[in-house]
């Protein structure tokens, strides 16, 4: 009953994937604070103060007030934008911020002090006038002016600093992408691999990590096939051996990764605007799908322990997919998972639900069938032998020549009724026969 087969590495769902994982930062959030230094030298929100944004590498423009805490906030805007940061409030000078980059979580806080209500223009803002340190107020040798301009300088030092950091990771990771996805395409999987870790270390806490990870957990998979395909036709044991713990390694790897990428998403805030909303779904709807098919490999390949958290992996990818077909496709996969590690009892529960929506499938009548007779030959357990019988002869009656399953069925009911006495009941569908 023991089935050897190779595998099959779906690359196509990794391939869909590109694009997901390339634009999951195509947008973010830009936000700030505005506070003006009062007589008394203290800092205090400013209401309504002006916030015009500009795009400095391409053209584009926003603009909005703070709120009644002095904050504002951008939704949305272009990941990969270089932007600069105007504010200006009646009686205030004006301050600006340039080199500013959406979606780092990074606020652009600026303080203000007294001053004519001028609005900087783009140019202006742009060159540094503002800088986001305020000037001297009056005669221009206030201490305390002195000492707020070297702390705003300070810390304006080490936004530019870490600015810089994120600029060269986002290099970092959008080259480890172009060519993670090449190398990927072209079943280079060792540097697809490699190139998507390149991309991992340079910032853990990118929002394309999950993507990242998605897409590795794809190579990691079909590395692993194709290592496990080669390993099981070497006619040396100990090369074999040693060849199936390379892809056990792999296939867990896969696991781990896939797993890890949804975790990940599942910690996201939910996106406010329409298309972050949909960027999101999108790259939910990829994770769950690549970690669905890493944790079938898995647990039959790797962990059989670990067949409740592949049924949990199946069933979160079902919630989200819409495609009919591919639903049942997954719940056949998730029931064959079963059954290949060993989980039996489950698989007959599976196979059923599929059965039950569509009792002409004969993937699910031959699993069935299976099913049930690993359990009815585990227990020793006459009616359940006759049930997966008889689910194997409609099997038999109802699948075309060319299956792969149907030489081996037939053979298993000869087998049955030579060994056991248990032959096909005519006229008797399965699960509806009267155990004595």
């Amino acid at each position: 009953m023991r089935r050897s087969y190779v595998l099959n590495s779906i690359v196509a769902v990794a391939v869909l994937m590109f694009a997901s994982a390339i634009a999951s930062a195509q947008v973010g959030q830009l936000r700030g604070s505005v506070k003006m230094v009062g007589a008394d030298s203290k800092e205090a929100p400013v209401t309504n103060a002006v916030i015009d944004v500009w795009r400095t590498d391409i053209s584009g423009e926003y603009h909005t007030k703070t709120d009644k805490k002095g904050e504002w906030i951008f939704a949305g805007l272009p990941y990969t934008g270089v932007y600069v940061v105007s504010v200006s409030a009646p009686g205030a000078s004006p301050a600006s911020k340039a080199g500013v980059k959406a979606g780092r979580e990074i606020p652009v806080d600026l303080v203000l002090v007294a001053g004519d209500g001028k609005k900087f223009t783009k140019e202006e803002a742009a060159s540094g006038a503002g800088g986001g340190a305020p000037t001297s107020n009056g005669g221009g040798g206030d201490a305390v002016d002195k000492a707020k301009q070297a702390e705003l300088a300070k810390k304006n030092e080490e936004i530019m600093a870490t600015n810089k950091k994120i600029d060269n990771a986002n290099q970092v990771i959008g080259d480890a992408f172009k060519a993670g996805n090449a190398a990927l395409l072209a079943k280079n999987y060792d540097e697809a691999i490699k190139q998507y870790d390149v991309g991992l270390a340079a910032d853990p806490e990118h929002p394309g990590v999950p993507s990242l990870l998605t897409n590795k957990s794809s190579a990691l998979r079909s590395r692993a096939v194709d290592k496990f395909n080669a390993a099981i036709q070497d006619k040396d044991e100990a090369a074999r051996n040693a060849g199936l713990e390379v892809a056990k390694a792999d296939f867990k790897a896969a696991a781990e990764a896939a797993n890890q990428a949804v975790e990940l998403l599942k910690k996201q805030p939910a996106a406010t605007d329409a298309a972050e909303q949909k960027q999101q779904t999108t790259n939910k709807y990829f994770a769950l799908l690549t970690r669905a098919e890493a944790m079938r490999f898995f647990v039959t390949k790797v962990d059989p322990t670990k067949a409740d958290e592949g049924i949990t992996a199946y069933q979160e990818y079902m919630a989200v997919e819409t495609d009919a077909a591919k639903k049942q496709r997954a719940q056949l996969d998730m029931a064959q998972m079963l059954l290949d590690s060993g989980a039996a009892d489950k698989s007959i529960v599976e196979f059923k639900k599929i059965l039950d929506a569509q009792p002409d499938n004969i993937d699910a009548l031959y699993g069935m069938g299976v099913s049930e007779i690993s359990v009815g030959y585990a227990a020793n357990d006459k009616a359940k032998l006759q049930e997966g019988v008889n689910y194997l002869q409609q099997f038999v009656d109802k699948a075309p020549d060319t299956h792969r399953y149907k030489s081996e069925a037939k053979a298993t009911l000869t087998e049955l009724k030579n060994t056991e006495s248990v032959v096909p009941e005519k006229g008797n569908k399965p699960g509806t026969r009267k155990r004595p």
